[in-house]
């Protein structure tokens, strides 16, 4: 068997969790949630300080993984 026919044969191999794009745009929506339920929250400052915070580091990741391959 020549290479091309060993390499054709070959399954595709599984890309690591934090290289696949779905389970990472679930993540995303997740603390971009999260975020949002920080900033409406009535009870800690704290929370409602960072909650910007995190909103913007969801939508920043949902944009950079939403380039991963599928």
């Amino acid at each position: 068997m020549s290479n091309d026919q060993t390499q054709a044969l070959e399954p595709p191999r599984k890309r690591p969790v934090f290289l696949r794009r779905g389970p990472m745009e679930n993540l995303a929506t997740a603390i971009i949630g999260l975020g949002f339920l920080m900033m409406f929250q009535p009870f800690v400052l704290a929370l409602y300080t960072w909650s910007f915070v995190t909103l913007l580091a969801g939508t920043v990741m949902f944009i950079v993984v939403s380039k991963f391959p599928e």
